[in-house]
């Protein structure tokens, strides 16, 4: 019998049709509305509102999220949950696997940062910070984490999402991405967290099977 902390199987074949094609459409639309929505914050958002972003964005960084599931997986280790110790290493898998890829597309584009005074957006491959905008980090990590979370207790998960979405519109108000930035993120970041869980799927099915045949 399932219990609702098991990580669940992959989703069936018509949610991921529909997923991907809404994912196209908000690409799409982030990148067309780049310019406008950072006009729009810029002109809209007060000094104090930018001082708490700023806060955000640093407690919302990677470091947080993996403590965060090291002490989870930690605790379910010495309370002896397998359930709850498969849903945190497949949070910090998800974590870590959005980090390596964020970090190769940012150096790889070399898109500059709003802040940035440049005619080139896109300048290729780039270690400068200021030139690895594309696509946030910040906010592919914390989804990836928080999706993975969701994917195998989707009560608890839901309301944890809004975290990676005031991070990723922490990130736009302080002017360090843009809307196609976070946009592109947030899909990097859902596709981790699913690789993550279909891969702890995969590898604890045998065992699974061999205690079935016990």
């Amino acid at each position: 019998m399932k219990t609702e902390a098991e990580i669940t199987p992959a989703s069936p074949r018509k949610i991921w049709i529909a997923l991907i094609v809404l994912a196209v459409i908000a690409l799409v639309a982030a990148f067309l509305l780049d310019q406008a929505t950072a006009y729009w914050i810029g002109a809209h958002s007060a000094p104090e509102l930018k001082r708490v972003m700023r806060m955000v964005s640093r407690v919302g960084d990677w470091p947080a999220h993996m403590i965060a599931g090291a002490i989870g997986f930690a605790i379910a280790f010495v309370m002896g949950s397998k359930a709850w110790m498969r849903i945190f290493l497949a949070m910090l898998i998800a974590l870590a696997l959005a980090g390596v890829t964020t970090r190769a597309i940012k150096i790889a584009t070399g898109r500059a940062r709003p802040s940035v005074k440049s005619e080139a957006r896109w300048n290729g491959p780039q270690l400068s910070s200021k030139y690895q905008a594309f696509p946030s980090g910040h906010t592919a990590s914390s989804t990836a984490f928080f999706v993975a979370l969701f994917l195998a207790r989707k009560k608890l998960g839901a309301p944890l999402l809004l975290i990676p979405i005031l991070i990723a519109v922490s990130r736009m108000i302080i002017g360090v991405h843009y809307l196609s930035d976070v946009t592109v993120a947030v899909v990097v970041g859902v596709i981790c967290a699913l690789l993550a869980v279909h891969w702890l799927c995969k590898i604890r099915a045998p065992h699974s099977a061999i205690e079935g045949r016990g």
